[in-house]
């Protein structure tokens, strides 16, 4: 394997270890543009483009040398660095969808809520799991087909060549999505902190811009401002269950029936109360309402939609 091949696929390693995602660094030195909730729609220089990385990785694949200066003769990679690249591949694929969706906020609400019922093993993981891939799908819809039509089509149809203005169409409705659901929820704190750790300053956030925040400063502070409004989600969803198991453990202590768990007696009429209230739908429309779609005006904020949905269960 020569060198070139080799540089091709630790760069590729890199890039998809990044969360397909540009790597610009930020100069600690340099004065600090900054990131108001109103900025405009990032374009940030990258020094590594996936695009560009993978290609140079199926050129050294397919055995094509690695630039057309090189010497056309040289040979490729061996058949065991050609499986290890696809299954770092498959492997990272569902972690990209898990940090750049609304696939974790969804998870985690429903699995709290299956804990709040009591019911451990019902319904299974998989279906859960089932679920949170259409409800990822319905929602991140809009978003798919912003790339459809920005990147995907005008690649196809030739319109766009270079791999550089590619990345930054097929990005830019992704970051937009993330951004909106960070400013929604109000978690600027986040991004704020990611950025200082980047050595970017945050003491004046009212002069950053969002062009600031490249993706490696993004995906996490997205991470992070999803798993704040899942648990936020989770809690007022256990509210009204809780209630429930008190009202059945006094009634038990006060008849004496201290032997009996009063998880026990509660599940069944924590099932019915569920039930009644057609509390499925009522979560999974508000967990669907609560994601604020780009250039859409919500008919109202996701905290009251989901506070509206728990009340209605108790």
């Amino acid at each position: 394997m020569n060198r070139a091949t080799l540089y091709s696929l630790l760069a590729a390693l890199v890039a998809l270890l990044a969360c397909v995602s540009s790597a610009a660094g930020a100069d600690p030195t340099a004065p600090a543009p900054a990131l108001p909730p109103t900025g405009i729609s990032a374009n940030t220089p990258a020094s590594i483009n996936p695009l560009v990385v993978l290609e140079s990785v199926g050129d050294a694949v397919n055995q094509r040398p690695a630039s057309r200066e090189q010497d056309p003769q040289r040979g490729g990679l061996s058949t065991a660095i050609n499986i290890m690249v696809v299954l770092t591949v498959v492997a990272l694929a569902p972690s990209i969808v898990l940090m750049t969706t609304c696939f974790m906020r969804v998870l985690i609400v429903l699995g709290m809520l299956k804990q709040a019922i009591g019911a451990a093993s019902v319904p299974p993981p998989q279906v859960i799991t089932a679920l949170t891939l259409f409800i990822t799908l319905m929602v991140m819809s809009p978003t798919i087909d912003r790339i459809n039509t920005e990147a995907i089509g005008p690649y196809r149809a030739g319109e766009v060549r270079d791999y550089d203005a590619l990345w930054d169409r097929a990005k830019q409705p992704i970051r937009d999505f993330m951004f909106e659901q960070i400013e929604a929820n109000g978690n600027w704190s986040s991004l704020y902190m990611v950025m200082e750790r980047r050595g970017i300053d945050t003491t004046e956030p009212e002069k950053l811009t969002r062009a600031d925040a490249d993706m490696v400063t993004l995906v996490p502070a997205f991470m992070l401002s999803e798993l704040k409004t899942a648990f936020l989600m989770g809690f007022k969803i256990y509210l009204p269950f809780l209630v429930i198991d008190m009202v059945i453990s006094t009634m038990l202590i006060s008849m004496g029936m201290m032997m009996l768990p009063p998880v026990l007696v509660s599940l069944p009429f924590k099932l019915l109360l569920f039930v009644l209230v057609d509390g499925w739908a009522l979560v999974v429309g508000g967990l669907m309402s609560s994601f604020v779609q780009p250039g859409v005006e919500p008919a109202a904020t996701a905290m009251l939609q989901m506070l509206d949905s728990v009340r209605s269960l108790a």
